[in-house]
């Protein structure tokens, strides 16, 4: 390493060819580097789709979902498999394990699937899937005036061919209508008329709708192909196919019988813009697309076309790369405040060419970084971003070290030469040991699980990355600029070029700042840590103290917890469901009733709080009637945050929009979204048992328990009400007259849910043509009721003749999770600032859940939502993080040869933990996962300032000091490097600490966390640690007296001491054997 040193010291051009290198390469790395709004992530999930059309729920679990999960049981890779049974279809998710490939799971999941031996009749082929990682790029709105919601459509569908054929845009999705499709409405006395039944005519139509090939024909001259082409796509051709032919030769035609229409599916799906009917546009990326770019590509498509024609217009709803640009810009503002900051303490505590050297490793490292990150294919994206912010402090703590040591040689009268390659070999051991142990606490962030661990993982090789140049830097490059520079040369003439004199000008503030130093170690650091030494048990009690108060303050609710901070949002969603069977128009006024209301808010608001702006607080608002009549959907789209007052909160407008919509009679829920809940639900239960009843008694009694809980909100469950049904039993007469149920239900079935005639490709439309009743003959129970059934002699018989029924509810859907019966129950916050969602899951794990299960014997509970993710999280950690600390202690005991300094190093960590949560309540935020990473950040900061300390004590009691001496001497030397690369890194996360914009909001608990930390931390690491290295002095020495029988001096028992003793007597040795020779 000496020669390495000593060659770049000596030929410092070669310095200067690697940082153009870096220069370059790391210019051509940022540039082509994506851009994404959270990191790009794999997915781990295989999806199973059944379609089944007139299938109930049960019929679809226990002919489809409960063989395949029956068959899943066992295999190797999955994590989990939930399921959901609905109408006419149902989906099975297949959760598989991280580490595993999903391509080879998805063959195992089709290989599962393929052994069923049997599927229900009727039912469509199974699709098995996984799911492709996608990001929400950008949404807009098609609207016309005067025009038809198909012909609205056909346009949407023009302008998604448009938009495929643009580059890098793949993932379209165009909703907002029903499917298309054809109905053969039968007129049931024209059917009775002629003997026609249901079955009949959708055999007519799909014997004669075909295109099929008969083979060839080949003659001496040419070749024919013989084909028979009687495909028609639209209603009105089908309405002239024959369906029979009398014996007098009178033609019976579709159109005779049946009245033949394209119209779209009686499944309301329709979407509003300020009650105008669009058509919705979104646009996705995949992770080999840029949001950025495919957004701005879209946003001038989305130009061109508007002013192409007037009529037909295309309206940005919601666009993600404006919130990435300006989240990213946020960022990158406090990356470079942050690096101004840091530049500003350098200047005035080092002398100010060096503190230039020094921060200009800064942009070397990250330059280097970015060499490395395409490679592994890094984004820039809000976590790597912050990464950056993370590690500015960190990046020049090696480099203080290094020049301040350095520096000191100099003045020790060496010569600048002499003094860079000295300096920096002094100091290689703590220095590289502090690195390693900071990369290694990073690393720990590769191994978590969850959504966490994929998120996080990319801002710990980002500082990990970063950290390692920033190394290289500091050995190679500091040095070498530092020996032939002007940093070590004492300056004695006048200055004459302006570089000059502004280095002169700083040099004025350097001596203030110096000062300044002097008088904090001189005046208050060296008499307080005499003071500390001489009452080591007082200090440690202050600190017990301190402790004990702040897990009282976890524990009295001073603190807050949570699992996962909100994150801040532009949107508001308001989810209505109605009971199941509920007429769409009875949805319909009471979603319209909640938008009235909205915009009485959106007055009140903009008046209130945008007076004397151009602006409102909604930027536009959509309302959506379905998936089905019984549900509808507010989505109101505010003003961006960073152009409304900081006052103006998502959640304190959905607040304001309840308080005026009031109670709603005879609503089944009404959520009132106000934000994103990273992980889930912060509250979220999952009821497990495969006793129905039991199941949902103890699903009534817990969503009481939770209603009664004024801290909670939007109280839900996934187990609504289901549709009224009409249960057939046949009577006793009907088995005499040869009926059954089976066939009883194929008719019933035929007229009002209808027979699938045919089903073809018409453009991009899946059509499916049905024969039924038309709808005013199948819109009332007597009509049922009154339903003619043929029976076996041909006669025909009123249905209430043969049949009786009843009406009560079934299940809209069944879920399943495990292979047992499920029922989640989940809440959220009303007040994320005021209340504690760890603490109230607790209550409902310890308090509410063991009375319910001691009343309801087979239900067990899953506690979901952001439990899970931070479950899942926690025992990630406990598995990853005692190997990475016994690394740590390697890495320390390494450089230092000792067993018990790293321990002592480990002591201050969890009296660190004061500063980190008192730093919370002065910003009034809850401890919460993101906190507890930025704990592990911190540990491998931390550690740094105290490997510095204890190096140099290990080096004062080499030269002769005597121990009180050595550790007094030891923390007098370091104190400037361990104050400025502490200072350091809380001056490169002071801009985002003291950044009010919400979309910084959800990173600020990791910076408090390493901020607070790292100040407390530098108390400790001054003044708490030379304590526990005099107290494990003490230890020793009378453990070495137990053994000896005599006190020896506290000098001869540290490890320091032993190893020169060791020196000079292989010296000795090697002199004697010279000699002898």
């Amino acid at each position: 390493m000496k020669s390495i040193i000593n060659y770049f010291i000596k030929y410092h051009v070669a310095v200067n060819v690697i940082i153009i290198a870096f220069l370059l390469f790391g210019t051509l790395g940022l540039r082509s580097l994506k851009s994404s709004f959270f990191p790009l992530t794999e997915s781990h999930i295989v999806q199973i789709s059944a379609i089944y059309p007139g299938a109930s729920p049960a019929e679809i679990e226990e002919g489809v979902i409960l063989k395949i999960e029956d068959n899943l049981k066992g295999l190797r890779g999955v994590e989990r498999v939930t399921s959901i049974s609905r109408e006419n279809s149902g989906s099975i998710i297949v959760e598989v394990e991280e580490d595993l490939d999903i391509n080879f799971m998805l063959l195992e999941v089709k290989n599962a699937v393929d052994r069923v031996p049997s599927y229900p009749t009727g039912m469509e082929p199974l699709v098995v899937s996984k799911q492709e990682p996608s990001r929400f790029t950008i949404n807009f709105a098609l609207t016309a005036k005067n025009t038809s919601l198909l012909d609205l459509k056909k346009i949407g569908r023009q302008v998604e061919n448009e938009l495929r054929a643009l580059p890098g845009i793949s993932q379209i999705n165009v909703s907002g209508y029903p499917d298309e499709e054809i109905e053969i409405a039968v007129n049931e006395n024209k059917l009775l008329a002629y003997g026609l039944s249901f079955n009949q005519v959708a055999q007519a139509v799909a014997k004669t709708n075909i295109i099929v090939t008969g083979g060839r024909v080949k003659t001496n001259a040419e070749e024919f192909l013989i084909r028979a082409n009687n495909k028609f796509y639209y209603a009105e051709e089908l309405s002239n196919i024959e369906v029979l032919s009398q014996s007098d030769g009178t033609q019976i035609l579709l159109k005779d019988v049946a009245q033949v229409q394209d119209r779209f599916s009686e499944t309301p799906n329709r979407s509003y813009l300020e009650e105008e009917v669009l058509v919705n546009i979104s646009v996705s990326s995949t992770n080999s697309e840029d949001v950025i770019s495919s957004a701005e590509t879209i946003r001038n498509y989305i130009q061109e076309f508007n002013q192409s024609d007037e009529n037909i217009k295309l309206e940005v709803l919601n666009d993600a790369s404006v919130t990435l640009t300006e989240r990213t810009e946020l960022l990158l503002k406090n990356i470079l405040q942050g690096m101004l900051l840091v530049l500003i303490f350098l200047s005035i505590f080092l002398n100010s060419r060096m503190a230039f050297w020094v921060a200009f490793g800064l942009p070397v490292s990250f330059l280097g970084m970015f060499i490395f990150a395409p490679l592994l294919g890094l984004t820039i994206n809000i976590l790597s971003t912050f990464g950056m912010i993370i590690v500015i402090g960190i990046l020049v703590d090696d480099a203080i070290v290094i020049a301040e040591n350095i520096y000191q040689h100099y003045e020790n009268g060496k010569s600048p030469y002499r003094a860079a390659i000295d300096g920096v070999l002094e100091v290689i051991p703590p220095v590289v040991s502090a690195i390693i142990t900071t990369i290694l606490a990073f690393s720990l962030f590769l191994f978590l699980d969850g959504r966490i661990g994929e998120f996080f993982g990319e801002l710990s090789i980002v500082v990990m990355l970063t950290l390692f140049i920033s190394l290289i830097e500091a050995l190679i490059i500091l040095p070498a600029h530092l020996a032939n520079s002007k940093a070590l040369v004492r300056k004695k003439k006048e200055p004459k070029t302006i570089i000059a004199k502004g280095f002169a000008k700083l040099r004025e503030f350097n001596k203030i700042g110096d000062q300044i130093m002097k008088t904090l170690r001189d005046r208050t650091y060296e008499p307080f840590l005499k003071f500390s030494l001489n009452h080591r048990f007082l200090v440690i009690a202050i600190f017990i103290g301190m402790l004990s108060l702040t897990i009282g303050s976890f524990g009295g609710g001073i603190i807050r917890t949570a699992f996962f901070p909100s994150i801040a949002s532009d949107r508001i969603s308001i989810d209505l469901v109605m009971p199941n069977g509920t007429n769409e128009r009875i949805t319909d006024s009471i979603i319209s009733y909640i938008e009235k209301t909205s915009k009485l808010v959106n007055y009140e608001f903009t008046d209130k709080y945008l007076k004397g702006t151009d602006k409102a607080l909604f930027v536009n608002t959509i309302k959506t009637l379905g998936n089905g009549a019984s549900k509808a959907n507010l989505t109101i789209n505010l003003l961006p945050g960073e152009q409304r007052p900081d006052i103006i909160r998502s959640q304190m407008v959905t607040t304001r929009i309840a308080e005026l919509v009031g109670p709603l009679i005879g609503v089944e829920s009404v959520v009132y979204g106000s934000g994103s809940n990273f992980g889930g639900k912060p509250v979220s239960v999952s009821l497990l048992s495969n006793n129905i009843r039991e199941l949902k008694n103890a699903k009534t009694e817990l969503k009481e328990a939770l209603k009664s809980n004024a801290l909670l909100k939007d109280i839900e469950d996934n187990d609504p009400a289901g549709i009224k049904e009409i249960t057939l039993e046949l009577k006793e007469n009907a088995y005499s007259l040869g009926l059954d149920l089976r066939y009883l239900m194929s008719r019933v079935r035929a007229g009002f849910f209808g027979v699938q005639a045919q089903r073809f490709q018409r453009g991009q439309d899946e059509i499916r043509v049905w024969v039924r009743y038309k709808k005013e003959d199948r819109s009332s129970i007597s009509q049922l009721e009154d339903m003619k059934i043929d029976l076996p002699n041909g006669n025909l018989i009123a249905l209430k003749e043969v049949a009786n029924y009843s009406i009560k509810r079934g299940d809209v859907s069944i879920n399943h999770l495990d292979g047992r019966r499920e029922i989640q129950v989940s809440a959220d916050l009303k007040n994320a600032e005021e209340s504690s969602a760890t603490d109230i899951m607790t209550d409902i794990r310890f308090n509410i859940m063991p009375s319910i299960q001691e009343k309801y014997s087979s239900v067990s509970a899953s506690y979901e939502g952001q439990n899970r993710e931070a479950f899942k999280l926690i025992n990630s950690l406990s598995g990853a993080g005692i190997p990475i600390l016994i690394l740590i202690y390697i890495t320390i005991a390494f450089a230092f040869r000792s067993f018990s300094q790293p321990i002592l190093l480990f002591l201050l960590i969890p009296v660190s933990l004061i500063g980190v949560a008192w730093g919370h309540w002065i910003h009034n935020f809850s401890v919460s996962i993101i906190s507890l990473l930025g704990v592990i950040a911190l540990i491998g900061i931390m550690v740094n300032d105290g490997l510095v300390l204890i190096g140099k004590f290990n080096i004062n009691i080499k030269q002769g000091h005597k121990f009180k001496e050595s550790l007094i001497l030891a923390g007098r030397s370091r104190f400037r490097a361990i104050f400025l690369t502490s200072m350091t890194t809380i001056a490169g996360l002071t801009p985002l600490l003291l950044e009010k914009s919400r979309q910084a909001q959800w990173l600020k608990p990791m910076a408090i966390t390493v901020s607070y930390g790292i100040a407390f931390a530098t108390i400790l690491t001054l003044i708490l640690l030379p304590i526990f290295i005099s107290l494990n002095n003490q230890v020793k020495v009378i453990f070495k007296w137990l053994i000896s029988g005599h006190f020896p001096t506290k000098e001869s028992v540290e490890r320091a001491m032993i190893e020169k003793e060791e020196e000079e007597k292989m010296a000795a040795s090697e002199t004697t054997k010279n000699n002898e020779i």
